[in-house]
């Protein structure tokens, strides 16, 4: 039995990494990227052994090693998705990660479609916490509106409200205008046309 487990205590703890959390976010995102291509790519070799193993019937994988990565980004593509993943918070980047593992076993692309599905994601996640920004921004407005119920102050009118008034005379109107209008119910308000004088 080895003692070299044991004498490990007096070594110093390892300490906390000193990158800031954003640049935690876009090398976690972007290891998960490349580990999603080379996952792609190793499938898409098995679909296409396979395809290859029923058109001759002859299986030779146990011959052939395995080939190295053939499908790499583009520099611009990197830096793109790079400056898009240093916009995702450090809140987001396991929501991200999920939602993009579950595209991708619903969707099985092709590797060259990988990253564009991956910065569809992205943008996907940036675009809600932008609406979830809005949305906050919008209820601490309205939250800060002060608080008077209506403004009855706009609401005043010249004229009174007179429902059942009409300009076009009636036989009746003369006795309309000598009677007192039936009571109203407690929940109607009491309305009466303007006095002419």
């Amino acid at each position: 039995m080895s003692l070299i487990p044991w004498l490990r205590w007096n070594e110093a703890l390892p300490r906390l990494s000193s990158r800031s959390p954003a640049e935690m976010v876009l090398e976690t995102l972007m290891m998960e990227l490349a580990g999603q291509m080379r996952e792609a790519e190793r499938q898409q070799r098995e679909r296409s052994g396979a395809a290859r193993k029923v058109c001759t019937g002859v299986d030779y994988s146990w011959l052939a090693s395995t080939p190295r990565a053939t499908y790499d980004l583009s520099p611009g593509e990197r830096l793109q998705l790079e400056d898009v993943c240093a916009k995702i918070p450090p809140s987001c980047c396991g929501p991200a990660i999920l939602r993009f593992r579950q595209l991708l076993a619903e969707q099985e692309p092709e590797v060259r479609e990988v990253s564009g599905l991956f910065l569809s994601v992205l943008q996907e996640v940036l675009e809600r916490m932008k609406q979830e920004e809005e949305a906050h921004r919008l209820t601490r407005q309205w939250s800060l509106r002060p608080r008077g119920g209506l403004a009855l102050a706009t609401f005043k009118t010249r004229a009174r409200i007179s429902p059942f008034a009409s300009d076009i005379p009636t036989i009746s109107g003369d006795v309309e205008r000598d009677a007192r209008p039936p009571p109203r119910a407690w929940s109607m308000p009491e309305f009466r046309a303007p006095q002419e004088d």
